[in-house]
C-alpha cells in the first residue's frame, strides 16, 4: 500500500468553506499521487478555532470549546473526502468533550464511511497541567481494513512502549503516530520513540507533525518537525529504519509504499526476532535487579 505522512500547518480561517477547499486539496494531492492511506497530524483540528475569531482562539478554553463544537462538521467533511476517493484518512486530532474535560481524539475514516477513533492515552505536561485534557477512556483500539491492520499512538503515546506492543500483539502491522511538538527536542523523543516501536515490534510507523507558526492560536503557536515513515532496521528494509522522510518545518506530504507481506516475513525470519523474543524479557529481569556494591 501507499502511505502519505502530511507536515500539516495550521491556517486561519474566516469560515468552514475555507477549511473543507484546504482538506480537500491535501486529500486529492496525496490521492492524486496513488496514496491509499493519509494520516494528519495530532492538533491539526486546532485550526478551527480561528472561526471563532481572535478573541476566541487567543484564550484557551474558547479554543478549545470552539474546535469541538466544529468536530462534528469536520468529521463529516472527512468522511466524504474517504468515500470520494476510495482513501483511509487519520483526520486530524483535536478536543472532544466526553465530559467535563476533552480528550485529545484522532478519528479514522474509510471508503465505506467512519471506522472509528483512538483517543490519547497518555498526557504530556501541558495538556495535564495547563490544557486539563484527559486520557480516553475506552483504551487501544485496533483498526481492521482490508490494507492491513492499523493502530493509532498520539505523539506522547509513541514514547511508551507497551502501548504499540499490546497493538503489535493484537495483530497490527502500521501504527499511526501523529504529533505536536513546539521544539526539535520534542520532535526528537517521538521520532525516536516511533523508530524504536518500529524496531521492536518489527513494523511500519508513519509519522505526521504539525509544523509551522500559528501565533493567533493558544498552545500551538510555533511546531516543529519532518514527515517520516519508519520502518525496523532489517534485510530488505532501510538500513537507516528511514522509509522516507521530508525537510526539517517543510509542509507538504511524504510518501512511502510499504508491504504487509514484508512486515510478516521480517517477524517470521528476520536478521533478529525483536517481536518474538520480547517475552523473553520478563524472564530476566529478577537476574538484572540484584544490586551488587562495590568496595
Amino acid at each position: 500500500m501507499t502511505i502519505a505522512a502530511a507536515a500539516y500547518p495550521l491556517d486561519w480561517f474566516d469560515s468552514f468553506d475555507a477549511f473543507e477547499t484546504k482538506v480537500a486539496r491535501w486529500v486529492a494531492e496525496a490521492a492524486g499521487k496513488g496514496a491509499q492511506v493519509m494520516v494528519f497530524p495530532e492538533y491539526g483540528a486546532m485550526e478551527l478555532a480561528s472561526l471563532g475569531g481572535a478573541a476566541v482562539a487567543g484564550d484557551l478554553e474558547g479554543a478549545l470549546s470552539e474546535v469541538a463544537r466544529h468536530q462534528p462538521a469536520a468529521d463529516a467533511v472527512f468522511a466524504r473526502l474517504a468515500a470520494e476517493y476510495g482513501v483511509y484518512i487519520l483526520a486530524p486530532s483535536g478536543p472532544v468533550f466526553t465530559g467535563n474535560r476533552p480528550v485529545n481524539r484522532a478519528s479514522f475514516f474509510g471508503p465505506n464511511g467512519p471506522i472509528g477513533h483512538q483517543d490519547k492515552q497518555i498526557m504530556t505536561r501541558f495538556e495535564r497541567e495547563e490544557w486539563d485534557v484527559i486520557p480516553g477512556a475506552d483504551g487501544l483500539a485496533v483498526f481492521d481494513t482490508p490494507l492491513g491492520r492499523f493502530g493509532v499512538v498520539i505523539c506522547y503515546d509513541s514514547e511508551f512502549p507497551l502501548l504499540s506492543r499490546a497493538l503489535a500483539e493484537a495483530g497490527v502491522e502500521i501504527l499511526l503516530a501523529p504529533s505536536t511538538t513546539e521544539t526539535h527536542a520534542g520532535f526528537t523523543r517521538v521520532r525516536v520513540g516511533s523508530m524504536a516501536r518500529a524496531l521492536e515490534n518489527q513494523c511500519v510507523v508513519v509519522h505526521a507533525p504539525l509544523v509551522g507558526e500559528a501565533a493567533w492560536c493558544v498552545g500551538v503557536e510555533e511546531n516543529t518537525g519532518r514527515a517520516s515513515i519508519y520502518g525496523p532496521p532489517d534485510r530488505d528494509w532501510p538500513a537507516t529504519g528511514i522509509i522516507a522522510e521530508g525537510e526539517m518545518n517543510v509542509p507538504g506530504w511524504v510518501y512511502a509504499t510499504v508491504s504487509r507481506d514484508q512486515i510478516a516475513q521480517t517477524r517470521a525470519d528476520g536478521v533478529v526476532l525483536n517481536l518474538t523474543h520480547w517475552p523473553e524479557q520478563s524472564e530476566r529481569i529478577h537476574s538484572a535487579t540484584r544490586v551488587i556494591s562495590a568496595s
